[in-house]
């Protein structure tokens, strides 16, 4: 059964949030780096160009024509 808890590593000593399920067993301890990665900038203006929209992009269905 694997088993997972809380807890935090500072300076050669490991603190657990929670208590563990037994006394003595065997561990492996993943260290999980909180180093939020920078968001990208994005380019203003990126797609210029590049998405057309027909001239009737506005005008209704004609699918939709009996709801209305």
């Amino acid at each position: 059964m694997l088993t997972t808890i809380k807890g935090y590593y500072d300076h050669g000593h490991l603190t657990l949030e929670e208590t563990p399920p037994a006394d003595k067993t065997p561990v492996m301890v993943t260290f999980l780096n909180e180093v939020t990665p920078e968001p990208k900038k994005r380019k203003l203006g990126g797609l210029e160009g590049k998405v057309n929209l027909p001239d009737d992009f506005n005008e209704p269905l004609d699918d939709l024509k009996d709801y209305m």
